[in-house]
């Protein structure tokens, strides 16, 4: 007599499957997306950068807060968006857009530094290429999920709701 299989749910304490040791279900993937969509966003718009990260409006945190949403759960830092196409990327043009603006934000944030003031980054002389490749690959995000990629960023504390209720 056969024994039936019996299957353990993730909810039910069973060990998330890894990419290159990374748990990948820890983060659901629509909070990783919507953490790098964020990032990308404030990063491509440059009126949003004048207006709240140099003048140090509340609420939206700064240019290191940004690539840290762009890279912490994803660690695109370490490797591609290529891994994440079918979860967080829906196809490789997304993928390829997304490391090419990781790319340019990580270089100048090596060069300047993690914690310089935001008019380092602003006054860098690659940063107009990294907000034109973050300016590409947050607008095709951002219509991909039918969204206007023309409104102006959400502060943090919209976005920390946003990924509490969905």
């Amino acid at each position: 007599m056969q024994q039936a299989a019996t299957t353990k749910s993730s909810r039910r304490g069973r060990r998330s499957t890894t990419i290159g040791g990374m748990p990948v279900n820890d983060v659901p993937w629509w909070r990783w997306r919507s953490n790098v969509r964020s990032a990308l966003h404030m990063l491509s718009d440059q009126t949003f950068q004048q207006e709240c990260w140099l003048a140090g409006r509340p609420g939206y945190g700064d240019v290191t807060d940004a690539v840290y949403r762009l890279v912490e759960d994803t660690w695109l830092d370490n490797w591609s968006a290529e891994k994440y196409v079918g979860t967080i990327f829906r196809d490789d043009q997304e993928a390829e857009l997304v490391d090419a603006a990781v790319l340019r934000v990580l270089r100048i944030m090596h060069q300047v530094g993690a914690d310089a003031p935001v008019a380092s980054y602003l006054e860098h002389q690659g940063w107009p290429d990294a907000v034109r490749a973050a300016r590409e690959a947050h607008v095709r995000l951002a219509t991909a999920d039918g969204d206007d990629p023309d409104e102006p960023p959400r502060s943090l504390e919209v976005l920390a709701i946003m990924l509490r209720t969905v």
